[in-house]
């Protein structure tokens, strides 16, 4: 009968896909919200500059203070978030695991109703219940996760924020190189759009998106946000020349 219930508890694990929690988490939405954040805030000051008409060594200057001071804002950002989420997971664990060791009945049931809700029932439903709940670290990891929607995966703030300043500075420098090899704001515009492209396609990666319309969407909004940058920037100068 035991042989039979782990067996079974495992077939329905196996069915029910139950995440590990000591898979490696992924970055890749770091790199792509850096990327984008990093194309689009550098390039909208050099088009802002651009359609103000001043030099190429204003372009530089605020380009550059914007990679460092903007990129530094982006990690740090990125770093509170995801620390917080880190910490908010801890103390519902700590939460959970209380409420286990005060109520374990109640709380089997919960676990019960989670696995009910994924189309378990009977024998198989008794066997995972039982196999999850013998463990308490699991028990309490799978009812957070499923209560209130945490990844089994957990992303590292200090890395999560690396990688976030990274991508903000490799995308970044993009609309810059062009004017530290002397061309000018087409070859800019030209190589920011097909950066907002890749940074798009990127996105398929971790969604059900197609990837070149991923692509093309990213660089519709980053058209419209150099677009805005530049036009603002022309008619600053109009008011201010005039």
């Amino acid at each position: 009968m035991i042989s039979d219930a782990l067996q079974a508890s495992t077939s329905v694990a196996e069915d029910v896909n139950i995440p590990s929690p000591s898979r490696a988490p992924i970055y890749l939405r770091d790199w792509v919200y850096g990327g984008i954040d990093g194309a689009v805030t550098t390039f909208a000051v050099v088009a802002g500059v651009a359609g103000a008409s001043l030099s190429t060594n204003v372009i530089l200057i605020l380009g550059f203070t914007n990679l460092v001071a903007d990129g530094f804002s982006m990690a740090s950002g990125c770093y509170s978030s995801t620390r917080t989420e880190t910490e908010q997971y801890d103390r519902l664990l700590r939460e959970a695991r209380q409420r286990i060791n005060d109520h374990p009945d109640t709380e089997k049931a919960a676990l019960a109703r989670i696995y009910a809700a994924k189309g378990m029932s009977g024998d198989h439903l008794d066997a995972i219940v039982e196999s999850v709940s013998a463990n308490v670290h699991d028990w309490e990891r799978i009812i957070v996760e499923e209560s209130y929607g945490f990844s089994p995966v957990k992303r590292l703030p200090l890395r999560a924020a690396a990688h976030t300043y990274a991508s903000f500075a490799v995308f970044g420098l993009i609309p810059m190189l062009p004017y530290l090899f002397g061309l000018g704001f087409w070859y800019s515009t030209v190589m920011t759009g097909i950066a907002f492209f890749v940074i798009g396609s990127m996105k398929s990666a971790w969604t059900d998106a197609i990837w070149w319309r991923s692509g093309l969407t990213t660089f519709a909004v980053g058209s419209i946000a150099a677009a805005i940058a530049y036009a603002a920037g022309y008619l600053i100068h109009s008011i201010v020349g005039s």
